[in-house]
């Protein structure tokens, strides 16, 4: 029988994100320079915090935004969802790793365990580890594909990074954890011995540490005159009937 074409599969091409890690769409970083000058201009104050980055990140790629309790599927499109993350520092596009922030993973909460710190550092490493990977198992339950976006910001928000990459479960096994100076548990890769976790006590806190790949979108934008805010009211046609008393006093 003569050689043929391979088959045409219909389900072949239904796990693929809308586009390749970090390649965002053509338009992206315009999309992106266009927001940050229309926040500098109408806030009047370089401030964005992560459920607005959420939003901005969603407009810029064409996706929906819905926020979730969980945080890693905040940004949706298609079979692909996105946890958004921002981090602050004088020169992002120097920044070569970044300290995220990534929930509260409570071994109290999920085990009923009695944690201090003379507990075993690797058997609470890997229980935190373990609330981990179940959030992220029932995300990807969902999403065939699973992403963090990171935006690091300048002082000023006239300089920022966007980068991603893939969210995913960490193997216990390859990592050593120890109790450090400020009673804090840190959670090292044995094949590297870098630093890769940090998890407190108190609160919970877990902060995963992620390298800034080099190819990642530096943007840099001018910096826009704030808005007149009643200019802009003005333009608007606005005047006191659009204000309804429902109760005064």
């Amino acid at each position: 029988m003569p050689k043929s074409k391979p088959p045409k599969l219909r389900t072949v091409n239904k796990s693929l994100p809308p586009f390749p890690l970090n390649e965002f769409p053509k338009e992206f970083p315009f999309t992106l320079g266009k927001e940050l000058v229309y926040l500098l201009a109408s806030k009047g104050k370089p401030i964005l915090e992560g459920p607005e980055w959420e939003a901005i990140f969603a407009n810029c790629i064409g996706a929906e935004w819905k926020p979730s309790n969980v945080g890693l599927d905040d940004v949706i499109l298609g079979n692909t969802a996105w946890g958004a993350k921002t981090v602050k520092t004088i020169h992002p596009s120097t920044q070569k790793k970044v300290r995220l922030i990534s929930g509260r993973n409570s071994p109290v909460y999920s085990f009923g365990d009695k944690i201090d710190t003379k507990a075993d550092p690797n058997i609470v490493g890997k229980s935190v580890l373990e609330i981990w990977n179940g959030r992220v198992s029932a995300i990807r339950e969902k999403f065939a594909n699973l992403r963090t976006v990171v935006l690091i910001k300048s002082n000023d928000l006239t300089e920022v990074v966007v980068f991603e990459f893939n969210t995913i479960r960490y193997d216990p096994e390859l990592f050593v954890w120890k109790w450090n100076e400020r009673v804090n548990l840190e959670g090292i890769e044995k094949s590297t011995e870098e630093h890769r976790f940090t998890w407190q006590p108190h609160g919970s806190q877990f902060t995963i540490i992620e390298n800034v790949p080099n190819k990642s979108f530096v943007i840099r934008i001018k910096q826009p005159k704030v808005l007149n805010k009643e200019k802009v009211l003005t333009a608007l046609g606005f005047d006191k009937s659009w204000i309804t008393v429902i109760k005064n006093g």
